[in-house]
């Protein structure tokens, strides 16, 4: 068998072979030529180093891919063991110094890996339940309120069903401020809701026409609170029993223009008093009124709630309230308001009465009697369904102030006192109306008198009108503070 370099074929010009036939010199077949052997022994060997070169590739590659994936293996179990560790050990971590924890946070930092931020640190939780009074922490005695060791007291300058009222001196800053004592005799439950929403209004409004609650204060034992509020020289109740001459007219625009201006201001952050009167209107010896007296005081909205039919002292309760109408709105203010304004011109209440019906009878003898006509929906009213009331269909309101010529102040009360609370003006309405543009124009605040012989009402014993004495029987507000 002939084997020479002379029949060589490169690898590249080798043609495909259609079948493969393993050739060698033992497996020759017979007869077979020596030019055909020769080229199919160099053929098989050519075949032969392609395949192997293929195999020890594909090794080589299966090598260094497992190589590969190890490594990555080992990469990924390494930076999951580093973290648990460092999760496990947080806590302690956090309570060593910094110099530890920034190093473990450099250290991470140049492996690349994300150190977890440290839990924010929150103060001990303290169950008070658990303690007995005398182990309560100092920091929540208070609160944010003031301990009333703070205030010395001088004097009491009057007294109501939800509280007493002192006269005491601020040992902070010297300054005089009223404390009202709140009165939780009844209270099983702790502080009075009606004391806990004249705090919430009053922190809410800031008026110079409404008094202003500074703080809270607490007894040591938290067995009683004061509202600590700016002082009052006088209260207007006070000032009409022991007026030696009526308020001139120019003084009543005054006074009346500092409610109107106060009523306009709540009813804006939706919040009616629901308890306005002379009593609960202060003034200062700088000649500033100031409305007073907010534990009967709503907040309202849209849709408006039914609300407590007992309210407003009755003297200046509005009718819808008398018949029974349990949705109160910010017009039974200026139906007090108009009382208020009737009481500083004739000193005297316009409607005195001692019960409901009495006063009923009285406003029907003042501005006649109610209708459909004048006040729509009158007759679906709760306590007017069935009944019949005494007809007067005459208005005498201009009897009561026989002196009084001025035709834009009847309009104003008119419009104060209508029946229908949808026609009764509002505050803004009645800030604007004739009756304050005209003669005698309003006089200012500083020009209001001095009043020497001024005694709170809350602290008479006798009493001059016997009218007057139903005030006492029955249960209002605090007259002098709120």
């Amino acid at each position: 068998m002939m084997r020479g370099n002379d029949n060589y074929v490169p690898v590249a010009q080798f043609p495909k072979r259609e079948k493969k036939v393993p050739v060698s010199e033992n497996c020759a077949p017979p007869n077979s030529t020596s030019t055909i052997s020769s080229s199919s022994s160099t053929t098989a060997r050519t075949a032969h180093g392609i395949r192997a070169f293929q195999k020890d590739a594909r090794a080589t590659f299966s090598v260094d891919s497992s190589r590969q994936k190890r490594s990555n293996h080992k990469k990924e179990e390494r930076r999951k063991s580093v973290n648990k560790d460092r999760k496990r050990n947080i806590s302690h971590e956090d309570s060593q110094e910094t110099r530890g924890s920034s190093q473990i946070r450099k250290k991470s930092e140049e492996e690349g890996t994300r150190y977890p931020k440290p839990a924010k640190k929150l103060p001990p939780v303290v169950d008070v339940k658990t303690l007995e009074q005398n182990e309560i922490p100092e920091r929540l005695k208070m609160g944010r309120c003031r301990p009333v060791t703070e205030f010395e007291k001088l004097n009491r300058i009057g007294e109501g069903t939800y509280g007493i009222v002192y006269r005491a001196r601020d040992t902070a800053d010297d300054r005089i401020v009223a404390l009202k004592k709140v009165r939780m005799e009844k209270e099983r439950d702790g502080i009075p809701v009606s004391s806990i929403r004249e705090i919430s209004l009053l922190f809410s409004l800031h008026h110079e026409n409404i008094v202003k609650l500074e703080s809270v204060a607490v007894g040591q034992q938290l067995e009683s609170l004061f509202l600590v509020m700016g002082y009052c020289q006088y209260d207007l109740a006070g000032l009409l029993d022991h007026m030696s001459k009526p308020f001139l007219e120019e003084q009543v625009k005054c006074l009346m223009l500092q409610v109107l201006k106060g009523l306009e201001f709540m009813h804006s952050k939706y919040i009616a008093h629901r308890d306005l009167k002379v009593s609960n209107l202060l003034l200062t010896d700088e000649g500033v009124l100031k409305i007073a007296d907010f534990g009967l005081a709503r907040s309202f909205g849209t849709p408006r709630k039914p609300s407590t039919p007992k309210v407003v002292t009755l003297w200046y309760r509005a009718p819808e309230v008398l018949f029974g109408d349990r949705i109160h709105t910010t017009a039974m203010d200026l139906w007090s308001a108009g009382c208020v304004l009737s009481e500083l011109l004739l000193h005297d209440p316009l409607f005195p009465a001692r019960t409901e019906l009495e006063l009923i009878d009285k406003i029907i003898d003042t501005i006649g009697s109610p209708n459909e006509t004048i006040w729509p929906g009158y007759s679906d009213l709760p306590l007017v369904k069935g009944r019949s009331l005494r007809q007067q269909p005459y208005n005498n309101l201009k009897s009561k102030f026989p002196w009084w010529n001025s035709d834009a102040g009847f309009r104003l009360l008119n419009n104060m006192l209508a029946y229908c609370p949808e026609k009764r003006i509002t505050a803004a309405a009645a800030l604007k109306h004739q009756y304050f543009k005209e003669a005698p124009l309003p006089s200012l605040n500083s020009e209001m008198p001095d009043f020497p012989n001024y005694k709170s009402r809350q602290n008479q014993t006798d009493r001059k009108k016997p009218e007057k004495k139903a005030e006492n029987q029955r249960k209002t507000s605090t007259i002098t503070l709120s």
